[in-house]
C-alpha cells in the first residue's frame, strides 16, 4: 500500500534497491515534517502520545475508558487514523473527546504531513493532552515519526505472548507498553511471565501497564503515566 514497507506491486527487477530507493526519501521526508510537528507542539506545551497496536487491540475502547478517568475529558484531543471510515472518531466524540479522523486510504500508516494537516481543527493550546490513534498495524508506523512525546505500545492478551518477538521493531521504539482486556487473562491463558519475558527481551526499559478498556482497572496509573512531565522525545 504505501511502497515504504514492500505492500506496494514493485518493478520485478531488483526489489530490494527499489525498495532502499523508495523508502529513504520517504523516511526522510517524514522525518523533517515531524520535528516541524515537534516545534508546533512545544509551542503550545502539548504532549502528543502516539498510540500504535495491531487491529482489534482495544484501542479505541481505551480511549474512551480514558475519558472517563481523565479530570477534564473536553481537554483530551484525539487524532484518528483509519484507511476508511470515521466510526472510531464518533465513538470517541460521543465519550466527550475532541476527535478528529483522518482517512489514510491505501497509506498503512499515518505519515507527518497527514497529521499536520488534521490538526487544524483542533485548538491545541486548549488541550491538555494530543492522542493520535494509528493505523492498526504492527510494522509500518513504527517507521515514521509524528513528533510525538510518547510512544505507546498497545499489547491484548490473546494476541500471543510471542507478539513482541515478531515485530521487534514497534515494541523496541516504545517508551510505555500497555497490555490491554487483562480481565480476559484467565479465560484465553495468557501466560505474563512469558509475555514478560519476551517483552524485556525488545524493550528492556520500557516501563509496563496492564489495563482493562472494560473495567477501568490500571486507567489511574495510566492518567498519571501520561500525565507525567518528560523530556522532549528526539528520534
Amino acid at each position: 500500500m504505501c511502497g515504504a514497507c514492500g505492500c506496494q506491486d514493485l518493478p520485478a527487477p531488483e526489489p530490494a534497491s527499489v525498495l532502499l530507493e523508495l523508502a529513504q526519501p520517504l523516511l526522510q521526508r517524514n522525518s523533517a515534517q515531524a520535528r516541524a510537528l515537534r516545534q508546533r507542539f512545544a509551542a503550545a506545551a502539548l504532549p502528543v502520545i502516539n498510540l500504535l497496536s495491531a487491529p482489534g487491540s482495544g484501542k479505541t475502547a481505551v480511549l474512551e475508558q480514558l475519558a472517563h478517568h481523565w479530570p477534564v475529558p473536553q481537554r483530551l484531543g484525539v487524532v484518528v487514523a483509519d484507511l476508511a471510515t470515521d466510526n472510531d472518531a464518533r465513538r470517541l466524540q460521543a465519550a466527550g473527546l475532541q476527535a478528529v479522523q483522518v482517512s489514510t486510504g491505501q497509506l498503512c500508516h499515518l505519515p507527518a504531513a497527514l497529521l499536520a494537516a488534521a490538526l487544524d481543527p483542533l485548538d491545541l493550546d486548549a488541550l491538555d493532552l494530543l492522542v493520535i490513534e494509528n493505523v492498526g498495524n504492527l510494522v509500518c508506523p513504527a517507521l515514521f515519526d509524528l513528533g510525538e512525546s510518547l510512544r505507546v505500545a498497545l499489547l491484548a492478551v490473546g494476541e500471543g505472548e510471542d507478539k513482541p518477538l515478531k515485530y521487534p521493531g514497534l515494541f523496541a521504539s516504545a517508551d510505555l507498553v500497555l497490555i490491554n482486556k487483562i480481565d480476559l487473562a484467565a479465560a484465553v491463558g495468557f501466560d505474563r511471565s512469558l509475555t514478560y519475558r519476551h517483552l524485556r527481551q525488545v524493550a528492556p526499559a520500557a516501563p509496563v501497564l496492564e489495563i482493562s478498556a472494560a473495567t477501568g482497572a490500571g486507567f489511574a496509573a495510566l492518567v498519571a503515566a501520561l500525565a507525567a512531565p518528560r523530556p522532549v522525545r528526539q528520534r
